[in-house]
């Protein structure tokens, strides 16, 4: 089994995939800012995650800071021997029209879609390369294949967490696999985050189906367990109401 790193894992799509790979077998470590959240995840679910053969753990971790990023890696590495696996998955979506002019929310989702997934590359490509192996896992959007009013912003940076890893499939040794996932609609608390009226209006209606954040879990379990040789690149995943 792997040794599986997973970005943002304090909720949502996050932390439903940490508790997935580890009951799956797979050694997980989960990373957040919110500490007390990924220890109540450890906490819940380590005993079943060491019945199926797998372990999980917590560290705290921001994922703009590319110390704190290289901490976590160079951590795993040395307490668990390797890292097989990162899933950069940590992310924001304060949405709001450009007339509303949140330049710090825009800022904010820069720093964390984009830079914390160019963090999380940097950290992991030089393991990667001396291992002859490795998989990196990118949770991006269907904002990255298509832009919404109010989204503008947030649509840019899951373009751009597109672009990146599929510039890194196409740079990487074979020996790295790279995997691009791109969520639709999901139970999650990224709506939360929204300050302005009128996106908080558009996404209310936006997300009248959803689906649940183990529905991603799945999809990231079947790309990371494929055997080796087979690299599955991008996976859609979005409620069947949403077209």
């Amino acid at each position: 089994m792997s040794v599986v790193l997973v970005t943002g894992a304090s909720s949502g799509i996050g932390a439903a995939t940490a508790h997935r790979l580890a009951c799956a077998g797979h050694d997980v470590v989960a990373g957040a800012r919110r500490t007390e959240r990924v220890d109540a995840l450890v906490a819940e679910h380590a005993r079943a995650a060491e019945a199926a053969g797998g372990s999980l753990r917590s560290r705290s971790l921001d994922v703009t800071d590319l110390d704190q990023v290289r901490h976590f890696v160079d951590a795993a590495v040395e307490e668990l021997g390797a890292v097989d696996v990162m899933v950069n998955n940590a992310g924001v979506m304060p949405l709001s029209p450009l007339s509303s002019l949140l330049v710090d929310e825009w800022n904010r989702m820069i720093d964390v879609n984009v830079r914390g997934l160019l963090h999380g590359i940097a950290a992991a490509l030089p393991v990667f390369a001396r291992q002859e192996s490795g998989h990196f896992v990118t949770i991006a959007s269907v904002g990255a294949h298509e832009v919404s009013p109010t989204a503008a912003v947030y649509c840019a940076t899951k373009y751009a967490a597109w672009a990146i890893t599929e510039g890194l499939r196409l740079e990487a040794d074979p020996s790295v696999r790279v995997t691009t996932i791109s969520p639709g609609v999901v139970e999650s608390e990224l709506a939360s985050t929204i300050t302005d009226p009128e996106a908080a209006a558009l996404m209310h209606t936006y997300r009248a189906h959803t689906i649940p954040p183990e529905a991603i879990a799945d999809a990231v379990c079947y790309a990371v367990e494929q055997p080796v040789g087979v690299d599955v690149n991008e996976i859609v995943v979005r409620p069947t109401r949403q077209r």
